[in-house]
């Protein structure tokens, strides 16, 4: 499926999209750290949920966690939150 990539994390792609395939939300991010190693680190912290700074979007409705099932035709946006003062 199609996944479409911040540019914070397009050092690991070289793209603003990327194929990977997946039945669950965290089986895709495996997928996607096989092809592109180390990105997954920047998306799930050390305690398997989704790092603070990141939204993960599927078919523009917001992902309900990393069991969430995914089909094939599903569209996975990936957003790194800003912030500031």
């Amino acid at each position: 499926m199609k996944v479409l990539i911040p540019s914070a994390l397009r050092s690991y792609t070289q793209s603003a999209e990327a194929e990977a395939s997946g039945s669950t939300l965290g089986e895709l991010l495996v997928g996607l750290d096989r092809q592109y190693p180390g990105i997954r680190f920047r998306v799930i912290d050390e305690q398997h949920q989704v790092r603070r700074h990141i939204r993960i979007f599927v078919n523009g409705m917001a992902a309900n966690g990393l069991s969430q099932l995914l089909q094939p035709s599903d569209e996975v946006v990936i957003v790194q939150a800003l912030s500031g003062g």
